[in-house]
């Protein structure tokens, strides 16, 4: 009995110095900083999951190259489904049980949205949210620093493509319902009353749904000439299916977050290339023989040999490559206030993902995105180079 005591206090004392060594330095200690990311490794939006992996492959590349002032990376993955509840479990795991420094990515408006406040209010790094969702920045959130552009200046960049380059008059749109639908929705139609039209149809997924026979019915009866598209992959797919099976071939164009189209070409049989299927985006074509691409390229193939270099996997590496940057600039004498003060720095930073430039009040995306299209073979078509939407209003 005495030895099983000893052995209990050895390990209460253990554990009491942990968890007063993560009081006294949240996030981080003397040998790493321990960063997270949740996303949907399975369920309905799994292909967007190969993001939180492409962060770590970054981190991988960091701590084989030294780490970071002395400190390696610990990194964190949890994965939520793309459920708001499952989120919220696992980022409270993170920063309540592993004390997180910040976190990267986060895939989904609506599990962001479950965990914003929360993360706002323990003043918890936040870089990065995959989700150009209004909500994330407006009004401004001094942890949080936004990189993908927002659904309403991309929708209204779309639209205005659709119309102006593409002469179209009967304009639909297939919309998740929540707040990546719904402010899509509002960018396009915004930008459709500058010319008199109106939206032929709205229709609206749930984004747990996989018969989707009546919206696309509702599309077809409206006489959809082209389709703008805020949904997942699995969605988009099964429209894309449905659609073709019923003789309908209208014009689908689909928002940044489906510019994989290697993967949307083999989840739907090669009905994305066939259809020639289009998207906004707002990255170069992560195959270019850049630099930094070809650095990314060699190192997945070395560290992830298992992973497909893929546009949703360089995602990854574009949320948590302007973290890696500021906290390089913190130097040795890290903290949350040092990271937050050098992120708010961030002047004309390019990885492989779009420009930054970010400030003390103003941690809003980049406007500006291009027009791609599917090519035969899945490949990248570009349309229209980079355009701003000059209806923003903020």
């Amino acid at each position: 009995m005495k030895k099983v005591f000893i052995g209990f206090m050895i390990i209460s004392a253990v554990l009491l110095t942990t968890m007063l060594v993560y009081a006294a330095k949240p996030g981080f200690d003397d040998q790493e900083i321990r960063i997270g990311q949740w996303g949907p490794q399975t369920g309905p939006a799994a292909p967007w999951g190969s993001v939180a992996r492409g962060s770590k492959l970054l981190f991988d590349i960091v701590n084989e190259e030294g780490g970071i002032h002395g400190r390696k990376i610990r990194y964190f993955i949890r994965d939520d489904q793309y459920n708001p509840s499952q989120t919220m479990a696992g980022v409270r795991d993170l920063v309540d049980r592993q004390g997180v420094l910040a976190f990267v990515g986060g895939v989904g408006t609506a599990p962001g949205v479950a965990v914003q406040r929360y993360l706002q209010q323990n003043k918890i790094i936040w870089v990065g949210v995959c989700t150009g969702a209004k909500s994330f920045h407006v009004p401004h959130n001094p942890y949080l620093w936004n990189m993908w552009p927002a659904y309403d200046d991309d929708a209204s960049v779309i639209a205005k493509f659709l119309v102006e380059k593409k002469k179209f008059k009967k304009i639909g749109m297939l919309y998740q319902n929540d707040d990546y639908g719904l402010d899509s929705m509002a960018g396009a139609k915004i930008r459709l009353k500058k010319y008199n039209m109106e939206l032929v149809a709205a229709v609206p997924v749930e984004p747990i749904e996989r018969d989707l026979t009546s919206q696309v019915a509702r599309l077809k009866s409206a006489g959809a000439e082209a389709i703008i598209g805020y949904v997942a992959p699995t969605q988009a797919a099964i429209a894309l299916r449905n659609a073709v099976s019923v003789g309908f071939h209208p014009q689908w164009i689909h928002s940044y977050n489906l510019t994989d189209y290697v993967l949307m070409n083999t989840i739907t049989d090669g009905l994305w290339a066939k259809e020639g299927v289009m998207t906004s985006a707002f990255t170069e074509d992560i195959f270019a023989n850049t630099p930094l691409q070809v650095k990314y390229r060699a190192a997945a193939k070395r560290l992830a040999p298992t992973e497909r270099w893929g546009i949703f996997y360089a995602a990854g590496i574009i949320v948590a490559e302007p973290l890696v940057y500021a906290l390089k600039k913190v130097g040795r004498n890290l903290s949350t206030e040092a990271l937050k003060n050098e992120l708010d720095k961030v002047t004309n930073f390019q990885g492989i993902g779009p420009k930054l430039t970010w400030r003390a009040d103003n941690h809003r995306p980049p406007r500006a995105l291009r027009i791609w299209q599917s090519g035969p073979k899945a490949e990248v078509i570009v349309l229209q180079d980079w355009t701003e939407n000059e209806l923003s209003t903020y």
